[in-house]
């Protein structure tokens, strides 16, 4: 995912500095824990599910909004990083935790 999300945002010849300013902003749902790991799983996982980025640049090309499917890129691409160095979703019982360990 992390690949092709990348390919189709240089093919398309969008912003560089926007990728590299963005592509952390995923985990800034971190910042549920704040709340508690329930919370904090309950964010973390709303911003690292495959189904946000794909509604965000679906609408987006729909709509005919390039900026929309910048951000569905970038967001795309971060999970996909994600994915691929063995981060999940998160559990609320065991934050430390995620679905890829429990395979």
């Amino acid at each position: 995912m992390f690949a092709a999300a990348l390919a189709l945002y240089v093919r398309e010849d969008y912003s560089l500095l926007l990728l590299v300013v963005l592509f952390l902003a995923p985990d800034l749902s971190f910042l549920g824990l704040v709340g508690g790991r329930r919370a904090g799983a309950i964010t973390y996982d709303a911003a690292h599910t495959y189904v946000g980025p794909i509604l965000l640049a679906s609408a987006a090309m729909i709509g005919e909004w390039t900026t929309g499917v910048e951000l569905g890129l970038i967001w795309l691409a971060h999970i996909g990083i994600d994915r691929a160095i063995g981060y999940g979703l998160r559990y609320p019982d065991a934050f430390n935790e995620n679905h890829l360990q429990r395979v």
